[in-house]
């Protein structure tokens, strides 16, 4: 009994802090990579295809494709508003509830970019997040911190004392965010064929706090805390692992990511490719509370942001029809991140198509088609950290105010394909049960772009 009784102690306070640590290398994409956010424009969004971008979000999708654009001196700012619900049912039959959801909400999801642009040379410079961007927020926890409180009521019933039900405050926040500063060249080697050479600074911030309060049980049909429970029966071990416990850790890193680019045009046909090398990232502990021991301020975690290859063709069908697809290939198996990447069986892609009308000389719509396909194993998914795959349609427009002045607006829709896995319990003395990951997510983007001269 008591070896049961030591697991047990440990699981409660391991489970709380190991769920967090996953966080460090977690994303809260709506589109992209595990952890690479493509949704960096209005007009991603209003058409999910912008692999062969010619206008200034080329910044991002297509950088060598900028010497399509006239001289000049051109700025844009566009931000985007996301919302996020993620389900998990757990069939663990010791839990109160079995369902659980949580909320990422991204208010401000900013991306400015800006181009000055010469006969064959470009200089660009950009602004966003490369990946996180939101908070998560679990108000009830999750089913890898309850599982272990759940079986409270079976182990004191099995030491002789009659106990049906327990209570206990759970809460989670997360935010994540990666910051990427890129800046530069692009150049016209011919009529056909453009280049582009550059690198992007990413500075990486993970915010995570939460509790496990007031676990209580009704021992002969009386709520108590546990704590005190354990206490009185004159067993510390317990009552020390029942007691609250908080957390409040600051991560932050930062790498560089190297770009190349190259862009090939004839006349209606327009190809653009990029590839983004590895990003070597190290994500080191700044802990204010942690009273699982679990988070040594200055520990480091390993979090590298994979190499990308990304290939987009546009067509214009008519002078005022366009169509345009993508491809992207992330480099997940040749990532660090602390072993997690060896359940990783193959790669990530995306599939993507989209389509432009000019309505008017000032009015355009258009909108797109983008899926995700994760390559994760079972081995990878969490309650907190899972990779799903996903459909996505985005429609929006675009409105020329002048010769110098645009708009762009967008909304995006995401539903993500529903997957499990069975969760070992043996640990415990119960056979393995089924846990369910569900998502959706809904986006909102609007841009505004200026020349200046």
């Amino acid at each position: 009994m008591y070896k049961f009784e030591y697991k047990f102690k440990l699981k409660i306070m391991k489970k709380f802090a190991l769920t967090l640590i996953l966080l460090s290398s977690y994303s809260f994409m709506f589109a992209g990579g595990i952890l690479t956010n493509s949704n960096q424009s209005a007009r991603f969004h209003r058409m999910l295809s912008r692999d062969a971008s010619t206008a200034i979000d080329a910044v991002y999708y297509n950088p060598a494709g900028l010497m399509m654009l006239n001289n000049g001196f051109y700025l844009s700012f566009s931000n985007q508003t996301a919302f996020q619900t993620k389900t998990i049912q757990n069939d663990f039959p010791f839990l109160n509830e079995h369902t659980y959801t949580g909320d990422v909400t991204v208010p401000v999801f900013p991306a400015f970019y800006s181009v000055y642009k010469m006969d064959k040379l470009a200089i660009s410079f950009g602004l966003s997040p490369n990946a996180g961007g939101g908070t998560a927020t679990y108000s009830r926890g999750l089913p890898s911190f309850e599982t272990q409180i759940a079986m409270l009521p079976a182990m004191i019933t099995a030491m002789g004392i009659p106990t049906t039900n327990y209570t206990v405050d759970i809460n989670f926040d997360g935010s994540s965010i990666f910051w990427g500063g890129q800046l530069g060249a692009s150049y016209k080697f011919t009529d056909n064929i453009s280049a582009f050479a550059g690198a992007r600074y990413i500075y990486a911030i993970n915010t995570y706090n939460g509790h496990i309060n007031d676990i209580m049980i009704n021992p002969n049909g009386t709520f108590m805390l546990a704590t005190a429970f354990f206490t009185a029966a004159g067993d510390p071990i317990h009552a020390a692992s029942t007691a609250n416990k908080k957390v409040d850790v600051k991560q932050t890193g930062t790498g560089i990511t190297p770009i190349l680019g190259v862009n090939i045009n004839f006349d209606k046909l327009n190809i653009g490719i990029k590839y983004e090398f590895k990003t070597k990232l190290e994500l080191e502990n700044e802990t204010t509370t942690d009273e699982t021991g679990m988070f040594p301020d200055g520990a480091k975690t390993k979090t590298d942001i994979p190499a990308i290859i990304s290939l987009g063709v546009a067509y214009s069908i008519t002078d005022d029809f366009k169509a345009s697809v993508g491809v992207h290939h992330y480099f997940d198996k040749n990532a660090d991140w602390d072993g997690r990447e060896k359940f990783i069986n193959n790669n990530i892609y995306e599939l993507s198509c989209g389509l432009e009308y000019n309505v008017s000389e000032k009015v355009l719509v258009s909108g797109g088609y983008l899926h995700t396909q994760t390559g994760v194993g079972q081995g990878y998914q969490t309650d907190l950290n899972h990779s799903l795959s996903t459909n996505m349609v985005g429609f929006g427009g675009e409105f020329k105010v002048s010769e110098k002045l645009t708009l762009n607006a967008g909304m995006s829709y995401a539903v993500y394909v529903t997957d499990d896995q069975m969760i070992d319990y043996s640990s415990l003395g119960l056979p393995s049960y089924k846990e369910t990951y569900d998502k959706v997510s809904t986006s909102f983007a609007i841009g505004i772009e200026y020349k200046l001269f």
